[in-house]
Formats: structure tokens, sequence, C-alpha cells
């Protein structure tokens, strides 16, 4: 019995290790958001004047909205085009080319964003050359587009992992139920099978929305004049010194990024709530 009492306060021991780990540095930066010195780990009392100097900040609060439009597109992009990658990858056990989709689909998760940002910069320099010659005008110019197709691309290899491994637990003989009903194959999607993996798109939604907010490599291959991503606002200024600006800026996305996630958990919570009183319900009759 003591021997056991032990085992459990050092595995409490261990995982309260882990978790301070890693939310200490986010307690540590938002308190010194606050901090009424320009020296990042002294402090000298509270103040707010950090935060009425990131309001004045374009610079950052451009880079900031610029970071926010590009995750969210990215998320939406990668959450569409996975769930449409995993459908096929579960559905069409066979087909030509099924090995080289998997594997391209599944490439940018094991290969250096060095060398992923590197080629993507080459395609898209050839492609504005030859269109340049060919039409006269240059496209796609490097910015926010190219920036977004960077990131789509690592999204939604993310995105198809997370919903490939849901859609592969799901029952199938629901599906079928529905098609001995007289349901349509996309009234059985729509229906059937999207309402069965929200969770997982929800989750592909926030995973591939971070990823996508704090990526540097990629953006800084494909950014262009005027189209500077809050990530590399904070990379260029951090070779001069950062001020707790930055910190400011830093728990102003901690906060967005917390309520996000807690609507979801909400929402999520809800939906199985209610999905759970409907077959009680249907049991009942």
């Amino acid at each position: 019995m003591k021997a056991s009492r032990i085992d459990t306060w050092f595995a409490r021991g261990w995982l309260s290790a882990g978790y301070l780990f890693l939310y200490l540095p986010i307690v540590a930066l938002v308190l010194y958001s606050f901090n009424d010195s320009t020296v990042p780990n002294v402090w000298r009392g509270f103040t707010l004047k950090w935060y009425a100097e990131l309001a004045h900040d374009r610079e950052m609060l451009g880079g900031l909205w610029l970071s926010l439009k590009i995750a969210f597109l990215t998320a939406c992009g990668s959450v569409v085009m996975g769930t449409l990658a995993a459908f096929s990858l579960v559905k069409y056990r066979r087909f030509t080319g099924r090995t080289l989709f998997n594997g391209m689909v599944n490439a940018p998760l094991v290969m250096p964003e060095v060398v992923v940002g590197l080629s993507l910069l080459l395609m898209l320099v050839s492609m504005q050359r030859a269109t340049e010659a060919v039409l006269g005008v240059g496209f796609p110019e490097r910015g926010m587009l190219t920036i977004w197709l960077g990131h789509l691309l690592i999204g939604m290899a993310y995105a198809t992992v997370v919903i490939q491994a849901r859609m592969q637990d799901l029952n199938p003989q629901l599906e079928e139920a529905a098609q001995d009903l007289g349901a349509r194959p996309h009234q059985v999607f729509w229906l059937v099978t999207l309402p069965m993996i929200a969770h997982a798109l929800a989750s592909a939604w926030l995973l591939t929305f971070t990823l996508s907010l704090d990526d540097v490599v990629l953006s800084a291959f494909l950014s262009g004049p005027g189209s500077t991503t809050m990530p590399l606002v904070i990379f260029s200024r951090a070779k001069l010194g950062l001020n707790p600006s930055v910190n400011a800026v830093a728990t102003v996305i901690v906060g967005l990024v917390a309520v996000g996630v807690l609507t979801a958990s909400w929402l999520i919570a809800h939906a199985e709530r209610r999905r759970a009183r409907e077959r009680a319900e249907a049991a009942r009759q």
C-alpha cells in the first residue's frame, strides 16, 4: 500500500513538472507584458504602456492581421482538402496511383520546412518568369497568396492525418444503412459521415490554424514586400533586442487562442450532449 502511494505521488510530481515546463514560460510572458521596465526580465512595477504602444505599432499590428488572415484561410482550406484526401484514402482502398497519392500527401510531414520552402520558392519564381514571358505580367507575385499556398501544403498534410484516423474508426454499417434507406452517396456524406467526423474537423482546423499562425520558415521564403507576417516581424526585431511590446502582442495572441479553444470545446461538448439526448430519446421510443 505504501509503495503504491509513493508511485502515485511520484507520477503526480512528474506530471506537475511537465505542466510547469510547458506553461510556466507562457505565464511569465503574460506577467512581464505588464512590466514597467524596458528590460524584459526585470520587474519594476505594473503598467499598461506596452499595450498602448502596441496600439500604435503599425508594423506589428499589420503583421498580426496578416498572420490571422492567412491562418484562417489555411485552416479552412486544409480542412476541406484534408477531408477530401482522407475520404479518398479510406473509402477507396484501390485506385491507380493510390500509393503515390498517399506518399505525396504525407511527404510534407517528414520533409524539413527549409526544403519545402526552397522548393516552393523555386517553383513560384519559375512560374512568375514563365507567365511574365507569355502574358507580360508575372504571376504569382510573392505575398499573401504565396504564403497561403505554402501553409496550405503543410496544413493539408496534418489535417489529412487527423481526419483519416477518425474516418478509419467509423462504423461502415451506419453509412450502409443510410444507403439502404434510399440516401444518395452525397446525402450519406453530408448527413451521416460529416456529423460523425465533426470533432476531427474541429481538431484539424485548430491544429492547422496554430501551425500557420506561428510559421517562420515558409513565410520567410514565400513573403514579399509589404507582406511580412507577425512571426517574421518578431524574428527581425529579435536581432536588435526585443522590448516588452512583443510580450504584449504575444499575450493578445494567447488570449485569442484560449478563447477560440474554449469556444470550440464548448460547442463540441454541447453538440455531443445533444446527440446523446437524441439517442436516448430514440432508444425510449
